[in-house]
């Protein structure tokens, strides 16, 4: 009997601690939310694992760069974070950062150490797709590969004539990017931006030389 109730004891225990782990993991959640740079920090003393994932697989710092609060992204750096993990869809922070257009935190992250290019999708490819100038200006300038392509052949080029960002083509185009480049379905950047009905870009696509 003595045995039953310290192996319920050791259950309540630990019951108690899972409970208490995940309250203080949303309290570290709500701090990256409102920017509250001072919490993070505190959170991050009280033993608040800087690797920590939500169910996509989102880190704090995927997080806190997805929403581009810059103080944010700075203290959970300085805890040592993992920079280039990947959330379930294979993103890092810095591909988040650029895709959402924050160009601060892009720079931080870049200075810190995260990688530029790597296998699949790059942070390049995402900043085209949204047309973030100022960002792809930047990942160019630091030696982004151009014509990187991601596993389904689609590279920044690729992705700028589809999404209709005209300004991020003409930025690749006058950087070498391959105009005839071909996805893994065979789409060239003018077929696409076709059908996608992009008229404007398929005229600048067919001026330099593009080809079905």
């Amino acid at each position: 009997m003595k045995f039953k109730y310290k192996y319920l004891s050791l259950l309540f225990i630990l019951s108690f601690s899972l409970t208490a782990n995940a309250g203080v993991y949303e309290d570290m959640l709500r701090a990256i939310s409102n920017s509250n740079t001072a919490e993070v920090s505190a959170l991050l003393k009280k033993g608040v694992d800087v690797d920590s994932v939500n169910k996509e697989g989102e880190s704090l710092l995927m997080l806190a760069a997805k929403e581009g609060h810059l103080n944010v992204v700075k203290t959970l750096l300085s805890a040592k974070p993992k920079i280039m993990a990947r959330n379930a869809f294979g993103e890092t922070a810095v591909m988040l950062a650029a895709i959402k257009g924050h160009l601060e935190v892009t720079k931080l992250l870049l200075a810190e150490g995260a990688a530029i290019d790597g296998a699949g999708w790059t942070p390049l490819i995402y900043a085209a797709s949204m047309g973030r100038m100022e960002i792809m200006k930047l990942l160019i300038s630091k030696g982004a590969k151009i014509n990187a392509a991601a596993e389904n052949g689609m590279t920044a080029l690729t992705t700028a004539a589809n999404e209709g960002q005209t300004q991020a083509l003409l930025l690749l185009m006058q950087h070498g990017a391959d105009v005839n480049h071909r996805d893994e379905n065979g789409n060239t950047p003018l077929k696409l931006s076709k059908q996608r009905g992009n008229d404007e870009i398929a005229r600048l696509l067919l001026k330099a030389g593009a080809k079905e």
